[in-house]
């Protein structure tokens, strides 16, 4: 398989002096493309921290972390900012969506930045929602919307500029049980069916379940990696 992450020796410490505060001890991961991964731990364990990283949205104070073979950590901000609009799709359990605009607009909002035209942004928009179940809703506002709604509209805006990686960070956090069985079987079809690698942030076993490979963080340390089946 390809490697689409490499994490080399990356650590992250926080504060100077005294009051430094090591993150990660000395990671070294490969997420293959295609790939369903659960990245897991309890609070403090450095899953969220390894997730910024590999979401260029932090740097590693160490190492070298790679994306398709790219050295990310000697990107600039704006180079990482880039990077994330053009491959990454990013799925939050709070949804983030702009109150006051349809689901169509929220969708669009990646690919305004993209500087593409308005009708072929709303024809990708609305291709994404059609693939989340949601075509019939686009015109709706989040508040119109239930928590499973909304959160699908939220991976459809993930999905639109057809990402190589999909990040999930907690998604089903603020579902009930029923919605995040939903969520999780529609990350599980994208992966299998569109062939997007998904890297899921959960400390929930059920959630982790949807995914190939379990990678488990304690203390800062990856204690363990346990592929469970063929993705």
């Amino acid at each position: 398989m390809t490697p689409l992450i490499e994490l080399r020796g990356i650590g992250k410490r926080y504060g100077t002096g005294e009051a430094a505060f090591v993150a990660l001890h000395d990671i070294d991961l490969t997420i293959n493309e295609g790939e369903f991964v659960a990245i897991m731990g309890p609070s403090g364990s450095g899953k969220s921290t390894v997730m910024n990283i590999i979401g260029a949205l932090d740097r590693p104070s160490w190492g070298e972390y790679l994306f398709s073979g790219l050295h990310v950590e000697k990107l600039s901000t704006d180079e990482r900012a880039l990077l994330r609009r053009k491959f990454l799709g990013f799925v939050f359990q709070g949804f983030n969506l702009l109150a006051r605009t349809t689901a169509l607009e929220n969708v669009e909002l990646p690919l305004l930045y993209r500087g593409l035209p308005g009708r072929e942004r709303r024809e990708l928009a609305m291709a994404a929602l059609e693939r989340v179940g949601l075509a019939n809703w686009a015109h709706h506002t989040p508040a119109e919307l239930s928590g499973g709604q909304q959160q699908r509209v939220a991976i459809a805006r993930a999905i639109v500029i057809r990402p190589k990686l999909l990040l999930a960070d907690e998604p089903t956090g603020s579902l009930d049980s029923a919605r995040s069985v939903e969520i999780m079987e529609l990350l599980s079809e994208l992966n299998a069916e569109d062939g997007i690698t998904v890297a899921l942030v959960t400390h929930e076993p059920d959630m982790a379940e949807y995914a190939h490979r379990h990678i488990v963080f304690k203390d800062g340390h990856l204690i363990r990696d346990d592929h469970r089946r063929t993705a």
